[in-house]
Formats: structure tokens, sequence, C-alpha cells
């Protein structure tokens, strides 16, 4: 296939599907990662060459599974938007040890076994954009964050060293971070009285991203904070 690859990780009605939207239509072919096929397929079916797979991140055979399938059918990926990432919240005294690891899984192993697939075919190019989707958590522990934000914070420092090591080989490694509620069906049912723009909206988020990916390699953006104009930080 002619057309650059892009790869998002993490499908969802939110973010996941604004990415898909977007990149499809700056003319990429778009892999579309998630852990169930019925949301994925459905999004991949109005996209031009896009494809789903079923991708549990937090499994290293899943993953090689996964890589193998998308270079053999769309090529090596240019692109990779890693926007997989989930957490339990609750207190200290209400999570679990498995809420603890499953969280680190997606957001921080999931983001490092991603990586170990897409780089040396981007060293050997020269070129390639990582794109971490991350959150405020990572860099501050609230009370009810105790399972959520430290894996937040290793998804952030793994985005980090790989930014330091890998820019040298013309790999821009990005990392976005979200401060706001990002605008989804469960959140307005949750929050009905709040306006339109207190929200984070989701193709405004893929817009950022798409921004990331063509800078210049003089001016490289590390870590970009996306938030709307209205929140309190």
């Amino acid at each position: 296939m002619s057309k650059p690859v892009c790869v998002i990780v993490g499908i969802g009605p939110g973010n996941g599907a604004a990415f898909a939207r977007r990149f499809a239509r700056d003319g990429y072919a778009v892999a579309l990662l998630a852990r169930q096929l019925a949301a994925s397929q459905e999004l991949a079916a109005g996209l031009p060459d896009a494809r789903a797979w079923p991708c549990d991140v937090g499994d290293a055979v899943s993953v090689q599974r996964t890589f193998d399938a998308i270079r053999g059918e769309l090529g090596d990926p240019e692109v990779v938007i890693y926007n997989a990432g989930s957490g339990a919240f609750g207190s200290f005294d209400d999570v679990t040890a498995a809420d603890f690891e499953a969280a680190w899984r997606v957001n921080a192993l999931g983001g490092f076994l991603v990586a170990k697939q897409v780089v040396p075919a981007m060293k050997r190019a020269g070129r390639g954009n990582l794109v971490f989707v991350g959150a405020t958590a990572s860099r501050r522990g609230a009370a009810r964050t105790a399972a959520f934000a430290p894996a937040k914070a290793a998804q952030r420092s793994l985005a980090e060293s790989l930014a330091k090591h890998l820019g040298p080989a013309g790999i821009h490694v990005s990392l976005i971070v979200i401060d706001g509620v990002v605008d989804l069906p469960r959140t307005r049912q949750r929050m009905p009285d709040k306006p339109d723009d207190f929200f984070v909206q989701p193709d405004d988020v893929a817009a950022t991203a798409a921004f990331l990916v063509q800078q210049p390699r003089s001016a490289w953006t590390f870590e970009l904070e996306a938030r709307p104009f209205g929140e309190t930080w």
C-alpha cells in the first residue's frame, strides 16, 4: 500500500474515533486497535484504507501478533497514536492490587510493547512519530487515583525516555496531556448541566495530534497540554 500507515491504539467513541477520522482524512492508511472488534470494525468500514484488529496491549503475544498482521497488510507504521488508557478510580482503601496492575499494563507496559514493535523500522527509515495520550494524573496523585495516577506517571516517564533516546534517530515522541473531561455520551449523561465548552472535544485533540506529527525537526514539542479554555489549573 502506498499510503503512510498510522496505528491508533485504543479505539472508542471519543478520542480514538476522532484520531481515526482525522488521520484517514490526512491521507493515512489507518490500523484501529481495540480489545473488542465491534466498534472499531464499524468505524473502519466508513473510512478509506482502514483495518481493525483486536489487541490486548498488556499481552506481549497479542501485540506481536497484531503488528505482524499490520506489517503484512498495510506496511510499517510511520505514526502511532497510543490512546489506550484505563484505570479504576477509588481511594487506596477501595482499589485492589489487581486494579493497580491492570492500569499499569494498559497505560505503561502496553506503550512499551507497542514501541518495541515499531521503533526498529522507524530507525531504519530515519523518521517516525509516537504520540502518547496522557493525563494530568501523571503529575499528581489525587486521593482517588491510587491505581490510575502511578500508571499514567509511568507512561509519561516512558514517553520522555523514548523521546530523549529516539530523537537523534529522527523519531519524534510526544505526549498530549489531557486536562479536562472528554466529551462522550457517558460523560454528558453524568454531567447533564455542563455547557458544551466545559468538555474537551475529541476532534480538537485529534487536530493537536495531527499538528504534532507535522512539526519540523528544529522545533519538536515533547509535552503539550490540552484543556478547555475555562478549565481551572
